[in-house]
């Protein structure tokens, strides 16, 4: 664990990496960097931009960020009582501070998270107004820095949560397009949703001395894989190693680094090159995740969340291959990542549906406890991620549709993804199908599991299968952090609101597909007949929209949830 920045008024602190006592005026001398063992304090984002931007240059967004409770989250506190906390803890508004600013007077947009705030997650708010500084750099055609520190998306807002991962991304997306530098800084510590989105899919990356990153956490990889973990698992170094960051930087020359790189950002600048998308106003809202016309769903008392769970789970609810066999026709599987791997919980190819050619992409569990070792429980590895990508890609090219059958409890949380750069892998995906001028479209067929889904689920067209879910993290995982006990997952998967009714209602799923009664395991011919119909009715409406109107309609689906305009409470009804 590393240290903490002293407080205000504190005379001493004692460095949590040699235990040295040190005078704090010394220390702040240091950049809160010990100096007897160089052990890197974590900073607060004020104090974080006091070292790293020109004086008095900064000038924060005018957005406030608007008080947001999508789905009335409640575990031993309610969602509100926790926000009130943080805030009150930090004086912040939220966990990031966003801004534009001059670093060795060159001009950029900076957002600059807060770890002291819920961890830095990252939910509804916080992705609005990182979108907000995305979207201000490409109005005043600058760079955008991203200091990143967080424990990974915000449970308490559900898959909302997770739906920034994409909204961000596709800001960066735009960035990147009208060829305007991105850097995110890595600081202790970067996990989760933040580290496979936008802290890993910049042009640059950048990590501090001392920082962690990772997609899965240490704990988690401990506990799923009951392994004790390599000695300097997903510090800096390790990444440096791996290939997963341009450079390692000690503090006291980060800010230098900085104004290296954007002095040459901008000697390559052309100076007729404008932004070439315009800024886009989030769509007024009374939620954050309101659509336009959302769909009608069936008024009947809904399943219990929990059940639903265990359906979804179903060992012999019908997989990616059965469907391929069932609901669509001729699949050609093409195997590989094309640098090293052909992970077998990714399948994907070329196939027909209804005489239409398209590439069909999706997770393969298995039914046996044998298919399922072998498939890695359908949790991608980095080369799965890779090898749906350059399936994607392909498709592009030859200008067919894609679909995409999510089924997945994650991704792959080893010590080996680690090491391939899973967080980047999901990254990419992310931002790729931001970008992809082809028809999209996504269906959860079973467990929709946090960023591992979301790298296959960046769709024109979302649906989901009546028995399905789809969640930031699993109701035991929710449980284990929120609750005192993993025996409150009942209760977490009810909070979650990860059922299909559920992400209807809050316009994350455009659709949702019947099963047979019970459940599609019962029927699996029924099952896939729906399934192609629905798939179907979605993709061909897409086919004659134009490539550019395509990607900005997706563009603008994923941009509608983000938080609902400052001083609009996001839970009103």
């Amino acid at each position: 664990m590393t240290a903490t920045a002293p407080r205000e008024g504190e005379l001493w602190s004692r460095c949590a990496g040699c235990a040295s006592l040190l005078y704090r005026k010394r220390l702040r001398r240091n950049l809160d960097v010990c100096p007897e063992c160089g052990e890197h304090a974590r900073l607060a984002a004020p104090e974080r931009l006091r070292q790293l931007v020109d004086p008095e240059s900064f000038t924060p967004l005018p957005d406030r960020a608007a008080e947001v409770d999508p789905i009335d989250f409640v575990d031993v506190l309610s969602y509100p009582h926790r926000l009130s906390a943080a805030r009150a803890g930090t004086g912040l508004a939220e966990a990031v501070v966003c801004g534009t600013a001059t670093i060795g007077r060159h001009p950029c947009a900076l957002a600059v998270m807060d770890f002291r705030f819920l961890g830095g997650s990252l939910g509804a708010a916080v992705g609005e107004l990182i979108t907000r500084a995305a979207e201000r750099a490409l109005e005043d055609a600058v760079p955008l820095v991203l200091v990143t520190a967080s424990g990974g998306a915000r449970m308490q807002e559900g898959a909302l949560s997770l739906m920034q991962m994409a909204t961000v991304s596709q800001a960066i997306a735009a960035l990147r397009e009208a060829g305007l530098l991105t850097v995110s800084v890595l600081t202790d510590p970067t996990y989760g949703g933040v580290a496979a989105s936008f802290a890993t899919n910049t042009d640059l990356v950048l990590a501090e001395s001392g920082a962690r990153m990772g997609f899965a956490g240490p704990r988690v990889i401990r506990q799923v894989t009951g392994r004790e973990l390599p000695e300097g698992f997903q510090t800096a170094a390790f990444l440096l190693r791996h290939g997963q960051v341009d450079m390692v930087v000690p503090r006291h020359a980060l800010r230098g680094r900085l104004v290296a790189l954007l002095a040459a950002a901008r000697a390559g600048r052309r100076p007729a090159l404008r932004p070439a998308v315009p800024r886009q106003e989030p769509a007024p809202a009374a939620r954050p995740a309101a659509v336009a016309d959302p769909p009608v769903v069936d008024a009947a008392p809904p399943a219990d969340a929990w059940e639903t769970v265990r359906l979804a789970r179903h060992p012999g609810r019908p997989t990616t291959l059965d469907y391929l066999d069932t609901a669509f026709e001729g699949f050609v599987e093409l195997h590989g990542d094309r640098l090293g791997g052909d992970c077998p919980a990714v399948v994907g190819g070329l196939a027909r549906l209804d005489g239409r050619h398209l590439m069909v992409i999706g997770h393969q569990k298995g039914h046996t406890t044998g298919e399922l070792v072998a498939r890695n429980f359908g949790m991608a590895s980095p080369a799965g991620h890779r090898k749906a990508l350059r399936l994607m890609r392909l498709a592009a090219r030859l200008g067919l549709p894609v679909v995409t059958l999510v089924d997945t409890p994650g991704a792959d949380p080893g010590v080996r993804a680690e090491e391939q750069g899973q967080a980047a892998a999901i990254a990419e995906n992310i931002l790729s199908l931001s970008m992809l001028p082809t028809p999209v479209v996504a269906v959860i067929t079973g467990e929709g599991g946090s960023g591992g889904a979301l790298a296959l689920a960046v769709a024109d067209r979302v649906l989901m299968l009546q028995h399905a879910v789809y969640s930031v993290i699993s109701p035991e995982g929710c449980a284990a952090i929120l609750w005192p006990d993993r025996g409150a997952a009942p209760q977490a998967a009810r909070a979650l609101r990860l059922t299909a009714p559920d992400l209807c209602r809050l316009g994350v799923v455009d659709d949702l597909v019947p099963e047979p009664v019970p459940a599609a395991h019962h029927d699996p011919e029924a099952a896939a007949r729906a399934l192609r119909e629905a798939v179907l009715a979605h993709l061909l409406p897409l086919l004659d929209v134009p490539p550019a109107t395509l990607v900005r309609r997706r563009r603008q689906r994923f941009r509608r949830f983000g938080a609902a305009r400052a001083g609009t409470r996001a839970g009103a009804r």
